[in-house]
């Protein structure tokens, strides 16, 4: 690992062992009768992530609050649609699959037997963890998603990029400044100013009624920013009169939207060694774990690609 360049993985966790569970098929089991399908699924995503773009450094971001209290307090719709039960003085209960709910112990103690870096944050989501490494990194940055929020940490100039997973595995899209702005014809760091006008039913995130995502790339040109095209609004110099409206009348949902939608980018994370290292003890430890937990090719594939 020495002769390679430093370069920083960050994995959004749950977005990939979510992507695992559905795309594995549910046959094989550890002699308990556990499911193991997200587990060796999340295996094989992490052999081929470090396989393709040879980091030197790994870490998986946690979400140890997947909605948390002050993003809810500003927008009480934020993921709501995901609750199957609210929880006082913890993180509310996500609608995850009982099978997939089993595993996810099982992976983050997969993970710590490769040595691979779990880091979290108490009242946060992985996407503020990764905002704050991939701010703070002293290396070029990759972060592995599904989610377009986090394409508002691209930067060219920092090398910070995303590997976005939307298409599988098997078509993994780079996204970086070119990319944002041929999708959405923003900048990146545009898109939170632009998603918090778009909106997002996959989050709760309502929107400005009325306003899509022409709408909001063509008054983020004219404007550069929320701030500038409420101002712009309230002279009455943005857009049409139709959007000018809409954007005044949407006035309390955009004092909180950005606070909701900016990742976090200054945590105070517990420091960690993220090096990709599997010693030969490590790597018998690993094949002992996968033994017992019948892991099979996936862990002799992950553990190959870690030591490379």
């Amino acid at each position: 690992m020495a002769s390679r360049p430093e370069k920083l993985l960050l994995l959004d966790t749950a977005s990939l062992y979510f992507r695992a569970f559905y795309g594995v098929p549910d046959k094989v089991k550890a002699d308990d009768g556990t499911s193991v399908n997200a587990v060796r699924g999340l295996l094989d995503i992490i052999a081929k992530l470090v396989t393709t773009y040879e980091p030197t450094r790994l870490v998986a971001c946690w979400d140890d609050d997947w909605r948390p209290g002050w993003r809810v307090d500003l927008l009480p719709t934020y993921k709501a649609h995901r609750v199957v039960q609210t929880v006082d003085g913890a993180p509310d209960v996500e609608e995850v699959p009982p099978a997939l709910t089993a595993q996810i112990p099982l992976i983050r103690e997969t993970l710590e037997t490769l040595g691979i870096s779990i880091v979290g944050a108490a009242d946060h989501e992985a996407d503020d963890v990764i905002g704050t490494l991939a701010t703070h990194a002293d290396a070029p940055v990759d972060i592995v998603t599904g989610d377009r929020d986090l394409f508002q940490l691209v930067d060219d100039e920092r090398a910070v990029r995303v590997i976005y997973t939307a298409r599988g595995m098997s078509n993994l899209e780079i996204i970086d400044d070119a990319a944002v702005q041929a999708r959405y014809g923003i900048r990146a760091s545009q898109y939170a100013d632009f998603a918090a006008l778009r909106g997002d039913p996959s989050d709760g995130l309502p929107g400005v009624p009325g306003i899509g995502e022409k709408s909001a790339a063509a008054l983020l040109a004219a404007s550069g920013d929320l701030g500038g095209i409420r101002a712009a609004a309230a002279d009455g110099t943005a857009g049409t009169p139709a959007q000018r409206a809409k954007i005044l009348a949407a006035g309390e949902y955009l004092d909180v939207a950005p606070t909701v939608v900016r990742v976090a980018r200054d945590l105070d994370l517990v420091p960690t060694d993220d090096r990709i290292l599997v010693d030969d003890a490590r790597a018998e430890a690993a094949a002992k774990w996968a033994e017992r937990w019948n892991l099979g090719t996936s862990m002799t594939r992950a553990v190959a690609a870690l030591r490379r």
